[in-house]
């Protein structure tokens, strides 16, 4: 590999919304994109636009946008009881060895 190349991540994510809602959606970089939804930076969601503040809660590696979009079609049509039960069993260490391990991100409380 040469120096000008660099290998990106996709992941596939879950938010919990503060309504109580699960949110689905893919991106290269968690962090950025938790702020987003959460409207501190801009280019959230709409659908998280209303359901401020969104915690992220579940997330797991892609090696291509295709198969993160993929798993992604997957995750938003299960059943709300097998996406909580992926939150329960949800371990950010088991992603070692990736770019990056995402962990909860907090959120700031309105005030």
């Amino acid at each position: 590999m040469n120096q000008m190349t660099t290998i990106k991540h996709w992941w596939v994510y879950l938010l919990s919304c503060a309504d109580g809602t699960l949110y689905t959606g893919i991106t290269t970089d968690l962090t950025r994109r938790v702020a987003e939804h959460n409207g501190i930076r801009p280019g959230g969601a709409r659908y998280t636009a209303a359901r401020k503040p969104v915690q992220l809660v579940y997330a797991e590696a892609s090696a291509t946008r295709s198969t993160a979009g993929q798993r992604e079609y997957q995750l938003r049509r299960l059943p709300r009881a097998r996406k909580l039960a992926l939150v329960a069993a949800y371990q950010p260490e088991n992603l070692a060895g990736s770019a990056s391990i995402p962990v909860p991100i907090p959120v700031p409380t309105p005030n």
